[in-house]
C-alpha cells in the first residue's frame, strides 16, 4: 500500500506536475490535523509555524489533495468549503450546525445498505456519496 506522499507525487507525476516542498509543508500539515478545516485554518496553522506558504498555493493545493483521494471537501457551511482526511479512514457521514459550525461525525449501516439498494433497483453504479445533514446541534438550539 503506499504512503500519503507517494500517493499524492504519483498523482501529480500523473497530471505533469510536481511534488514541490510547499506541496510537501501542506500535506504533512494536513495529515497533522484531527479535525475537519478549511483553506484559511490551513494557511493560519501554517503561518503560525513560520511557513512561508501563500494563501494562494494553499487554495491551489487543496484540489489536488481532493483529485488525488487523499482528502475531501465536506460540507460547505457558513460559506465556507471544509475538508478532511480520508485516507486511511472509514467512510462516514456529517450532521453540520449551521449556527457555530459544528461538525458531527456519524457511521450508519442502514443508511449505508439503503443507499446499495437505491442504486441497485435503478441499476446504477456509485463511484462515491457525500451524506451532510444541516440543522442546529444541542448546544445552539
Amino acid at each position: 500500500m503506499l504512503t500519503k506522499e507517494e500517493k499524492f507525487n504519483s498523482y501529480l507525476v500523473s497530471k505533469g506536475l510536481k511534488f514541490t516542498p510547499e506541496r510537501k509543508i501542506i500535506l504533512q500539515e494536513v495529515f497533522s490535523l484531527r479535525k475537519h478545516f478549511n483553506a484559511d485554518q490551513l494557511f493560519e496553522k501554517l503561518h503560525k509555524k513560520n511557513k512561508q506558504i501563500s494563501l494562494a498555493t494553499v487554495y491551489r493545493t487543496l484540489p489536488l489533495l481532493v483529485e488525488s483521494g487523499l482528502i475531501a471537501e465536506t460540507l460547505r457551511c457558513q460559506g465556507r468549503v471544509s475538508y478532511e482526511q480520508i485516507f486511511g479512514h472509514r467512510h462516514h457521514d456529517h450532521l453540520v450546525c449551521m449556527k457555530c459550525g459544528r461538525v458531527i461525525e456519524f457511521r450508519d449501516e442502514k443508511i449505508e445498505k439503503l443507499q446499495e439498494e437505491v442504486c441497485k433497483k435503478y441499476n446504477f453504479k456509485s463511484v462515491e456519496h457525500k451524506l451532510g445533514i444541516k440543522g442546529y446541534c444541542n448546544r445552539c438550539l
